[in-house]
């Protein structure tokens, strides 16, 4: 139900790829919010996917950026101001990639220029995002910043694999970086840490599939979906959640309070 929660607020939404991607999500509840908003993906991302079709739907326009690249950066935030016609009052960050992962090298066996690569992508773009944006005084007062995260930052998930040391140097950012601009301009950073979604990222982590089934029989609420995230981001873009920040909010159905479920007690209970 579209009521205008972000009429009139501009922002940059990053890492929306297909209509599998939580990011393509939020940048339509964002449209049907009222928001307007400049669309960008690695220029590689862009290739793979559909981003031209989202940029059509929602009116948007796309600005590739490599979010590791200072310079594709300050390009991007130069063009964004320029496109929406003034500062920002929202970004999303959802970026994430392992190339561990993708290869299939276990946790023991690291390939340590893959792990810098992974921590720059996952982690380290999140804070050059914020700090061209902090540098140019890109952020209208009271913004929000929000990146999306999981639970396997602060629990172990074997098979996660780095991108679990990634996402818990996210949210050390996240909160770093928070109190900053807390100070300064009442914006706000947060993390979302979203059940287990079946998106491209994620289904490229081994055992993905167990995962979201362990997932949905922990959690009373069972698993939040790719949309459901997408109405939490609207929330916390919007002027509704003014003084949150610096959190971690677990979006997950309960998942990340719930020690055992009857459900998973009666799947493994012997007879």
């Amino acid at each position: 139900m579209a009521n205008n929660l972000l009429a009139g607020k501009k922002g940059i939404i990053f890492g929306a790829l297909n209509e599998d991607s939580i990011a393509w999500k939020i940048a339509e509840k964002a449209h049907e919010q009222g928001a307007q908003f400049v669309l960008t993906n690695a220029p590689v991302a862009m290739r793979m996917g559909e981003i031209n079709n989202l940029a059509a739907k929602t009116g948007s326009e796309v600005v590739p950026a490599d979010a590791t690249s200072m310079d594709d950066l300050n390009n991007l935030f130069e063009k964004a101001e320029s496109i929406l016609g003034g500062k920002l009052n929202f970004i999303l960050h959802s970026i994430g990639m392992s190339v561990n992962v993708r290869k299939g090298k276990e946790y023991t066996d690291l390939n340590y220029d893959w792990l810098t690569k992974g921590w720059d992508v996952s982690a380290v773009s999140f804070h050059r995002v914020m700090q061209v944006a902090w540098q140019r005084e890109a952020m209208n007062d009271w913004g929000s910043i929000l990146a999306l995260t999981y639970i396997a930052a602060q629990r172990t998930f074997p098979d996660y694999n780095d991108m679990a040391d990634n996402k818990a140097f996210l949210e050390s950012i996240a909160r770093s970086f928070g109190y900053q601009w807390g100070v300064r301009n009442k914006v706000r950073v947060n993390t979302i840490s979203q059940s287990p979604t079946p998106t491209t990222a994620g289904s490229g982590v081994k055992g993905f599939g167990g995962f979201i089934n362990y997932a949905e029989k922990m959690s009373p609420l069972g698993n939040a979906t790719a949309d459901d995230c997408a109405d939490y981001a609207i929330s916390l873009f919007s002027d509704l959640t003014r003084k949150v920040t610096m959190q971690n909010l677990f979006h997950d159905g309960g998942f990340s309070s719930t020690g055992v479920s009857e459900a998973v007690i009666e799947r493994f209970e012997e007879d």
